[in-house]
């Protein structure tokens, strides 16, 4: 067994249990740095790695009634039909060098905004607040779709997007929804697109299954320990860590 990749999972599921935010922020870089992965492998490993360690953190909130299935139900609608059509692309054209550099400047974008949305956490439900009277109840259906087919083209590029980012445009678009049905909304949507992106991605051949096995073994108990640590830890520093690593890891990817 690889237990470098023990470690890295192990690594990234402590952060995860801590933070909030979504592993692929974390795993991808890793990947390309660490293990040397090119980034179109990078980002299909990611999303199976993704899809399978969200599936617990689904199932508790679903069972705690923290789903919104009519706004996870529009997110779908949206996130899912881009997601293929993004996949689609790939295989019309092949994974060509401009597909790569259109992959590897996706990654580095959703990088940087993630690092965004996790520095401004507590000013985007004020700014939601602040739009609200510019959004009628009539226009959510509609853009709750449009957020997610962004989302299914962003996760489908960089394998970033279905966590921090799917959460802060819930958050937006419904700013007086309680933050555990934002949470439990956005890992019910997380799950079934980062499937679906990653089965696309197999089919290119973009997953390997030999270091995702470990990874997985690893995350499992460090999500555990993150869980447990995260009342224990203060969050602005957390938050201006892992901002911090964001913004690096982003940068170097795009450059």
């Amino acid at each position: 067994m690889d237990w470098i990749a023990v470690v890295s999972g192990f690594g990234v599921g402590a952060i995860v249990g801590i933070t909030g935010v979504g592993g692929g922020s974390l795993m991808t870089p890793l990947l390309l740095s660490v293990f040397r992965l090119s980034p179109a492998v990078a980002i299909g490993t990611d999303l199976w790695f993704a899809a399978l360690t969200k599936v617990s953190g689904s199932v508790a909130h679903s069972r705690h009634g923290h789903v919104r299935w009519d706004i996870t139900g529009r997110l779908l609608a949206g996130s899912i039909p881009a997601s293929l059509a993004t996949v689609a692309l790939m295989h019309l054209s092949g994974v060509t060098k401009g597909w790569a550099a259109a992959l590897t400047f996706s990654l580095g974008i959703a990088l940087l905004l993630t690092a965004v949305v996790v520095a401004f956490k507590k000013s985007w439900q004020a700014l939601g607040l602040k739009l609200e009277q510019y959004i009628p109840d009539s226009r959510k259906p509609a853009l709750t779709i449009t957020a997610g087919a962004i989302l299914g083209v962003l996760v489908s590029l960089s394998s970033i997007g279905a966590g921090a980012i799917g959460a802060t445009l819930i958050l937006l678009i419904y700013p007086r929804l309680e933050a555990r049905y934002i949470v439990g909304s956005d890992i019910a949507h997380a799950v079934p697109l980062t499937l679906v992106a990653g089965i696309g991605h197999a089919t290119l051949g973009h997953v390997n299954w030999t270091l995702l096995v470990p990874l997985l073994i690893g995350s499992v108990p460090g999500i555990w320990l993150g869980a447990q640590l995260t009342r224990r830890l203060p969050d602005g520093a957390v938050r201006a860590l892992l901002c911090a690593s964001l913004l690096m890891a982003g940068w170097k990817v795009i450059h």
